[in-house]
């Protein structure tokens, strides 16, 4: 949830730390050094990446997607957060396939601009970024989502790299977590996985909130939720809890402590190198389970 209390405890936690997370700021700045900063999985698979263009009924959404070189396995639908499509979220892709993924990651803003929307090293922080980012993310409505998911998961699925008789998972960051839901409650047939982290807006009081879809789904859940989100709403993570417990669908519900919004991102300011890589951690086991 970026908002002026999200930038507010960002601020006091920068002060307080004295660091932009203190990861190798230099490599921050250069899209291939990120990569460095991510430890490979064990038995990494190679893998081969390309940007792709994906038609929707709206126009053509410039995506990357990245798999291993051999073989079919399961798709993942990455929803990046606010900042969109960029070369954090493509390592983080990158990473996803070398442990037996078939990845695509998207840019959710292509109707008016393509990725990458900001320079790298672009954060809430700067009023210029703000100003950019919040008009797209206003743009996008539960309706262009819908939209948007019908079109990237038939991309998938049309691709031989992707397994045709395991079901297909779906991450997102930030504004992404609620549009994992809705991609999950729109293919409860194919998504066999969704994950949220730092998710925000996932419990509303309005008619399309996320929550309510809980029983079109099928898919088995994980909710890493930031501290200071929780302290925001305190009430979100129960009705979570009670919505899949309703359904009768496993999830995963847990607020990571010592996180701020925005956490997972890699490049984040705020990035939690600890609890990321819990969180990454929790990510496998329910990939491992839900799409075997």
């Amino acid at each position: 949830m970026c908002d002026e209390r999200t930038l507010r405890d960002a601020e006091h936690h920068l002060r307080q730390s004295g660091n932009l997370t203190r990861r190798k700021f230099g490599a921050l700045s250069l899209g291939t050094g990120l990569a460095t900063l991510l430890p490979r999985p064990a038995a990494a698979l190679p893998v081969t990446a390309k940007d792709v263009e994906i038609s929707t009924p709206d126009g053509v959404a410039d995506c990357h997607f990245v798999h291993p070189s051999s073989g079919a396995h399961p798709g993942v639908l990455i929803w990046p957060d606010a900042l969109g499509l960029r070369p954090a979220f493509e390592q983080m892709g990158r990473r996803l396939a070398e442990s037996g993924y078939s990845v695509l990651i998207v840019n959710p803003y292509y109707r008016a601009v393509r990725a990458p929307v900001m320079p790298e090293g672009a954060s809430f922080r700067d009023q210029a970024t703000r100003e950019r980012i919040f008009p797209l993310m206003r743009s996008l409505s539960p309706e262009i989502t819908v939209t948007d998911a019908r079109a990237f998961v038939g991309f998938l699925d049309s691709q031989d790299a992707v397994a045709s008789d395991r079901m297909m998972g779906t991450t997102g960051y930030c504004m992404g977590g609620a549009m994992t839901m809705r991609t999950a409650a729109t293919f409860p047939d194919r998504m066999g996985a969704g994950a949220s982290f730092h998710g925000g807006r996932l419990v509303t009081d309005g008619p399309d909130s996320p929550h309510l879809l809980v029983d079109r789904m099928q898919a088995h859940y994980l909710f890493a939720i930031a501290e200071n989100d929780d302290a925001k709403e305190p009430d979100a993570k129960t009705v979570l809890r009670e919505a899949f417990a309703a359904a009768g669908l496993p999830a995963e519900v847990e607020v990571y402590a010592g996180t701020l919004h925005g956490w997972c991102s890699l490049d984040s300011t705020v990035y939690h190198e600890e609890q990321a890589e819990r969180a990454w951690s929790r990510l496998l086991v329910l990939f491992e389970t839900a799409l075997a």
